[in-house]
């Protein structure tokens, strides 16, 4: 008996989205530019969180020590530094790799070699470069520097310079940018996915409005409340399936479109590329996303003829 009525009430549901064509047609066009909304959230997101990755990858800290220091000593700096829980990486810089690459930096620049080759000898010392976890964390580690833990063997400071000082402002800046672009993105992500669904759900209620008065004569002959909201529910998940299936084809062709374009702005990140290997993930959040936003726009807007 279960299976019966429930072939009924599918059979039902198929025939009433291919009889009223038009407003299906309508119900699953809206649906999917919401659907396609929340996709291109999801993507947008990502393209955030990789442009907020690179910015962070930007912020570090140069610890310059003194050229007569020994790279012993520097060394217990460099394990001290990365047993922080803040610490992310410490990259030790001998004087030699720092002679050379700052000869490289200024290669164009024939007075500043001549000067260093009038010197005869190295004049930089050794450099741990820092990166903290976050760009919070970096006043830490600063302050852990001005501790007696970066002394050298001989009780005697072996530490030039900390450019942290010196990029306190730019870093904080950095940081405050980072937050905030967070909580916007966030926000955004909420609004529009609000305003996409309250649209699905309108349009959906609306054409329900159009068979309000089969509703009420179903109900007068004695249906019950699951036969009569049943076809109406099967046809919310046709809208779904059908909106799903049609923004995962809008989106292969959109993403395949401006992949390169991204890329050129966002260094490594492909959105294509994202889509391919994500393509799981994204679909299953676009397909219940549909499938949600139909059913329960359907139920809602039944109720209200059912009067209950």
């Amino acid at each position: 008996m279960f299976w019966t009525k429930l072939k009924r009430v599918a059979r039902t549901g198929f025939f009433n989205f291919w009889r009223d064509s038009t407003v299906s047609f309508a119900s699953v066009l809206v649906m999917t530019i919401t659907l396609l909304v929340i996709g291109l959230i999801s993507f947008s997101s990502a393209v955030l969180d990789t442009s907020l990755a690179e910015l962070r990858n930007k912020i570090d800290i140069d610890i310059t020590f003194v050229v007569s220091a020994e790279e012993e000593d520097i060394l217990n700096i460099k394990h001290s530094l990365e047993s922080l829980q803040e610490v992310f990486l410490v990259t030790y810089i001998s004087r030699e790799e720092a002679l050379t690459a700052f000869k490289e930096r200024h290669s164009s620049d024939q007075s500043i070699l001549s000067a260093l080759d009038e010197l005869g000898e190295n004049p930089l010392g050794a450099v741990l470069n820092v990166k903290a976890k976050d760009p919070s964390q970096y006043a830490s580690v600063a302050e852990f520097l001005e501790g007696d833990n970066t002394l050298s063997s001989d009780g005697i400071t072996i530490i030039d310079r900390v450019n942290y000082f010196q990029n306190k402002k730019a870093i904080d800046k950095l940081t405050s940018i980072i937050a905030s672009a967070d909580q916007l993105g966030l926000a955004l992500t909420l609004f529009f996915a609000l305003i996409s669904i309250l649209i699905a759900f309108n349009t959906i209620r609306l054409t329900i409005y159009i068979a309000k008065d089969e509703i009420s004569v179903m109900r007068l002959v004695g249906a019950s409340t699951t036969y009569i909201q049943g076809p109406f529910v099967v046809v919310g998940i046709i809208y779904g399936v059908t909106a799903c299936l049609l923004t995962l084809l809008l989106l292969l062709l959109i993403t395949y479109w401006l992949g390169n374009t991204i890329e050129n702005f966002f260094v490594g990140f492909n959105v294509f590329s994202y889509y391919l290997r994500h393509f799981l993930e994204i679909s299953s959040i676009i397909l219940v996303s549909g499938v949600l936003i139909g059913v329960f726009s359907s139920i809602l807007a039944v109720r209200k003829y059912l009067k209950i």
